[in-house]
């Protein structure tokens, strides 16, 4: 049988321990093409690059997989690959692994969640994979037979078209690690402020700053799921109609 060809992709960058690890893991289940951001990306969501030109590499990595560096976001990726570079149309895309979460409203901003959802407007099946660790020597080893179970129960039986799966994996040690649930996302913001400095030549300065506030304690919530030990699986579309909302707004407009 011919191998499942497979599209890896991130937002971290090319050369970010959370995408060699994942291209490793892909490595055993198919034919494996990476095109990625050629530096960080994250935080961009589904930002597309319009005003400037975009060039890409091929980059000699370990793997028999073929790299390919681009100097754009991780939707650009997943549009350039799908148009330039692969010669069919993947079997899977799979982006990752993530360095931090993408639980609950994490999903809005995220590079890597945007490819896989921009993989989803394509009709393709796609996964985001993070891994709730922000350290760049994080350990991804944990997390490869949970990845490597999920990628395959998806090529056996393909997602609805448009529906794309957000997993999140907790820090934990391999046999730490409960199971995998279903979940909602979870109901769940940050609560930000501009810190506000001063720089030597005396111009103000802001960084971005704030805390997670989860308001959802509900079991079937993505975060609870992790809390507990737990891989956190959500399905997510790109259709954000809010149909529960339609008829009334018909009444409203009818008067």
């Amino acid at each position: 049988m011919k191998k499942p060809l497979i599209l890896v992709t991130n937002d971290d960058g090319i050369t970010a321990p959370g995408i060699r690890n994942l291209v490793s893991f892909m490595n055993e289940l198919g034919e494996v093409i990476v095109v990625a951001p050629d530096s960080p990306q994250s935080g961009k969501g589904h930002a597309i690059t319009i005003n400037s030109t975009l060039t890409y590499d091929e980059v000699n990595m370990e793997g028999p997989q073929k790299d390919y560096a681009l100097s754009g976001t991780p939707v650009d990726c997943v549009k350039f690959a799908l148009d330039k570079i692969l010669k069919r149309k993947p079997d899977i895309v799979v982006s990752g692994i993530n360095h931090g979460s993408n639980s609950s409203i994490n999903v809005i901003y995220s590079g890597t969640m945007s490819a896989a959802v921009e993989a989803g407007l394509e009709g393709l099946p796609a996964i985001g994979f993070s891994l709730l660790d922000f350290n760049w020597e994080a350990d991804f080893s944990q997390s490869k037979s949970f990845i490597q179970h999920i990628v395959k129960k998806v090529l056996e039986q393909p997602l609805p078209k448009g529906i794309v799966l957000n997993v999140n994996i907790p820090k934990l040690h391999q046999n730490e690690i409960k199971g995998i649930k279903i979940c909602k996302q979870a109901h769940a913001k940050w609560e930000e402020s501009f810190d506000e400095r001063i720089n030597p030549h005396g111009k103000k300065y802001y960084w971005l700053t704030g805390y997670f506030n989860n308001m959802d304690q509900s079991e079937d919530a993505d975060e609870t799921a992790l809390s507990e030990g737990y891989i956190s699986v959500v399905p997510v579309k790109f259709d954000l109609t809010a149909y529960e909302y339609l008829q009334n707004l018909q009444k409203t407009f009818d008067c």
